[in-house]
């Protein structure tokens, strides 16, 4: 999830453009990692030396591991070790950034280094995907403890984002949170009551929404028809039954759920305190919105 936020980040200052991120979020699966990038990342050497150990292995018939050790930068100690870890997703799309041309070594080392200290996030926290370190991650982007129910927002969202992951797709930027406006259209929504009140709706652009119906249900839909809506419809019943029995789980606390409801176009008065959360895929802007 660190990969979805460290995007954001690369979006905000600016350091990538919107489609630059795209395409290397739907290719980075194939991408092979370096041992450069690694080694950045890990804190034992510099973007600077790594281009020289570049250049010295043009002169040179060495495996570029050799060549570093040669240059006195890494033990071979360090080279096996880095080489046996597992590359972690932020590591995939900043060196599939680097291979196209869209970053330097340089760069990505300025960025990822600006980015751990702007989350104040430690590299154990970076590749420990536990509860905790997800959490964290969420409420540092978007200060849920400024708001009411900040704990069942940052367990909804960060179910959210698993949720997204495995059933539609990890190549998505959380953009930060914002006001709904007054009219939004393309909307379905799903009330969850009982021991709480909490109304949850996604909207988006119908070419969009379509995309995401596709892609939860594994098939290719063309047509903003109410197959698509429901397609829409069960990924969000889905989230929010997963939601409710947690928090049962986790409390002892009963939620029911309301049927969803399709709009073809909602006003937004009664969701004042509502949180939008939008979600930026390759083929466009889902918008998540929340009020407990």
């Amino acid at each position: 999830m660190f990969t979805q936020f460290f995007g954001n980040y690369l979006l905000r200052k600016q350091l990538v453009t919107a489609e630059q991120l795209s395409e290397a979020f739907k290719t980075q699966k194939g991408t092979r990692m370096k041992l450069g990038v690694l080694a950045i990342n890990a804190g034992l050497m510099t973007a600077e030396q790594v281009e020289k150990a570049h250049i010295e292995q043009q002169r040179a018939d060495k495996r570029i591991g050799e060549v570093m050790v040669d240059m006195g930068y890494l033990t071979k100690d360090q080279v096996e070790d880095l080489f046996k870890t597992q590359p972690a997703g932020h590591l995939l799309l900043g060196q599939t950034l680097v291979d196209k041309g869209y970053m330097t070594n340089a760069e990505f080392e300025k960025a990822i280094n600006a980015y751990k200290a702007e989350a104040s996030l430690s590299d154990p926290e970076i590749k420990n995907t536990d509860e905790a370190s997800v959490r964290k991650l969420i409420n540092n982007f978007y200060n849920f403890s400024s708001r009411g129910g900040s704990v069942y927002m940052t367990n909804y969202v960060s179910l959210l984002f698993k949720n997204l992951i495995r059933f539609i797709g990890d190549d998505f930027v959380p953009m930060s949170p914002c006001s709904a406006n007054s009219s939004i259209k393309n909307v379905i929504m799903q009330d969850i009551s009982g021991g709480m009140n909490m109304t949850s709706l996604v909207y988006a652009e119908k070419t969009a929404l379509i995309e995401f119906a596709s892609r939860f249900a594994k098939e290719e839909l063309t047509e903003d028809d109410e197959y698509t809506q429901a397609c829409v419809s069960e990924f969000i019943n889905l989230h929010n039954g997963l939601f409710a029995v947690n928090i049962s789980n986790d409390t002892g606390m009963e939620l029911q759920l309301e049927p969803q409801c399709y709009y073809d176009e909602m006003d937004m008065i009664g969701l004042s305190r509502a949180c939008v959360l939008p979600i930026n895929y390759s083929f466009g802007t889902i918008n998540f919105v929340v009020q407990i």
